[in-house]
């Protein structure tokens, strides 16, 4: 895993070879173990190396193929690069590194753009073709891997991260109105394309990009959309046969994620999904596995620890166990941090936990899995149960009521009139995303909204940011994509039995701690945050309060100071804390100066 930049010009100019430069620069944490740039004409790009396959030189990017004519810089990791490689070697190629980023280029000059449908992997990349000056995108099925674009009529840049666009320079920088309404709706989730600049992109998962020499000709290519309804070659399945299916497949999805020329480790919460992935390596016969847990502080009567039930399992399974407590004097720190390592605001004070986190895991590994992914693919959050009596007809406005922070007429409550978007966006775009074929019941559709759009834009986002802000790749089992066409087709009523993803629960049960599996669901708590007093409001205070909120004027002043004056007392429709809501977003334009 690393971070990738570049940039192609479309008006005669030389690519701005410093512009890459800054962009790297900027990407260092992503990749500290090396850093290249390649230029040739109107493109440049530029990578910043994580060395985890093929630690040589010959794995270093820019990757140069000059027999093929083509030029690649890739992100991620492709887990089946040496299958891949055997059959490429069978139609007559030649490798001369042992690098899944090699396999990229070669996949793409035998199989064109379908190569993406041989990777079984995380990854973006970029291609360049010497010859034609093509320039050809691709990313993950589940966007784990991120890819942000800053496309003028001149030029294109593109980069892993939105704070490396910003360091190449002259970007418009002004917050999207439509994607304030998102941010504001959606609990801070923006939907790709947009982010919340205007002049910044992102391109969506499951899609490859091909952008023209001049820059006249664009088109893009979805390759990939998970089918939620039932399988008619599976109607005769029992609920033991789909328990079955989905504990092999997720015994693939971890065994594939174990493909690294360095150790790999497990964030292990103490939750079901990460213990059950710890098990299954156990059950494969891993040794000496890490693994790690973090707690905080507890603050308004919340525990800031799941420490009691990480210990059970790393004690059942032989791990060598990691309890990471974070002492508060670090917490107020780690939140800018956080906030700087984040490419979009990003509300979730899981990001904090999961910054903290990694720069400790760093120290001791490069690679971990973890359970992300889970409760958006198998039905554990609490708003999937009310729409499972909701008719398919009604799904939209249900859904909205369970899911949404705040429904459009209350939005005017909270943003000044100059930046109230004219139109709803947030509901039209749920309503043609829930109007789609392909989702039979309104849980499939809830289901399916939150696996491809929410997932991408809040925890898989969140995983990638925290931990390539300290180096560390971070993989994803539960979103490995066969794994997840398997879970679209399983019945909702077995996702959601036994309080939340009951077909998991019953699937896991004599393979980790019952004890495990029969908890009340826990989350990554940072008590600090959700309950804000002392320094950490006052950190909140000073954000919204500054000369630069002020002069942005995005929120309501009577509402700030109601909401600085009783902190805690308001809440969005999924809990979180409001006040934090507003504050983050301001927090975030304020360090990047925006």
């Amino acid at each position: 895993m690393c971070g990738l930049a570049g940039e192609i010009r479309f008006d005669g100019r030389t690519a701005d070879v410093a512009a890459c430069e800054r962009m790297n620069d900027c990407q260092e944490a992503r990749g500290p173990d090396g850093s290249g740039v390649w230029a040739r004409g109107p493109v440049a790009l530029g990578h910043r190396r994580l060395s985890i396959i093929d630690l040589s030189v010959a794995g270093s990017q820019p990757m140069v193929d000059s027999p093929l004519g083509l030029s690649v810089v890739f992100n991620g990791c492709i887990y089946n690069y040496q299958q891949l490689r055997a059959e490429l070697e069978g139609a007559g190629f030649s490798f001369f590194s042992t690098s899944d980023t090699e396999v990229i280029g070669k996949a793409y000059a035998h199989w064109g753009l379908s190569c993406v449908e041989h990777f079984l992997g995380m990854f973006a990349f970029a291609i360049h073709e010497h010859v034609s000056g093509r320039l050809v995108l691709g990313r993950d099925r589940l966007g784990i891997k991120p890819l942000y674009l800053d496309h003028t009529r001149d030029r294109l840049r593109f980069a892993s991260s939105l704070p490396a666009l910003l360091a190449a320079g002259g970007v418009d920088t002004s917050v999207d109105v439509t994607a304030l309404s998102y941010y504001m709706t959606f609990h801070s989730v923006v939907p790709a394309p947009r982010t919340i600049l205007a002049g910044v992109t992102k391109l969506p998962p499951a899609t490859v990009r091909v952008i023209e020499a001049d820059g006249t000709t664009s088109s893009d290519w979805l390759y990939w959309e998970p089918d939620f309804s039932r399988d008619p070659d599976k109607a005769d399945w029992t609920d033991e046969d789909w328990e079955e299916a989905l504990l092999s497949s997720l015994r693939t999805a971890v065994d594939r994620r174990m493909v690294a020329d360095v150790p790999v480790g497990v964030l292990l919460s103490g939750g079901i999904d990460s213990s059950l992935v710890v098990a299954l390596l156990a059950e494969a016969g891993q040794h000496d596995l890490k693994t790690f847990s973090i707690g905080f502080e507890s603050a308004g009567g919340e525990s800031g620890d799941e420490f009691e039930y990480s210990t059970l399992v790393a004690e059942r399974f032989g791990t060598d166990h990691h309890r990471i407590p974070i002492p508060s004097d670090r917490l107020l720190p780690g939140i800018d941090a956080a906030i700087g390592a984040m490419s979009e605001p990003m509300v979730s004070h899981d990001c904090v936990a999961f910054y903290l986190l990694s720069q400790e895991v760093s120290r001791h590994v490069k690679v971990v899995q973890s359970g992300q992914g889970a409760d958006e693919v198998l039905g554990g959050y609490d708003w999937y149960p009310p729409l499972a009596t909701v008719p398919r007809t009604n799904a939209v406005e249900a859904y909205s009521s369970v899911f949404f922070d705040r429904r459009w007429a209350a939005l005017g409550e909270v943003l000044n009139p100059d930046w109230m978007a004219a139109v709803d966006e947030p509901t039209a775009f749920i309503t043609d995303r829930f109007g789609r074929v392909g989702a039979e019941t309104s849980v499939d559709a809830a289901l399916r909204n939150d696996t491809t759009i929410m997932l991408v834009d809040d925890p898989v986002k969140r995983v990638d940011n925290m931990t390539m802000a300290a180096g560390l790749e971070a993989r994803v089992p539960f979103l490995d994509h066969e794994l997840v066409e398997l879970a679209g087709r399983i019945p909702p009523g077995l996702k959601l039995a036994d309080g939340g993803k009951g077909v998991l629960k019953r699937a896991a049960r004599g393979v980790v701690p019952d004890e495990v599996i029969d908890r009340t669901k826990g989350y990554f708590p940072v008590p600090a945050i959700r309950q804000l007093e002392g320094p950490y409001l006052d950190r909140v205070r000073t954000a919204l309060t500054d000369s630069a909120a002020r002069d942005r004027g995005l929120f309501n002043p009577a509402l700030v100071d109601r909401l600085l004056a009783d902190p805690n007392t308001t809440r969005t429709t999924l809990g979180s804390n409001a006040l934090w809501q507003l504050a983050l977003l301001e927090m975030w334009l304020q360090h990047h100066g925006i």
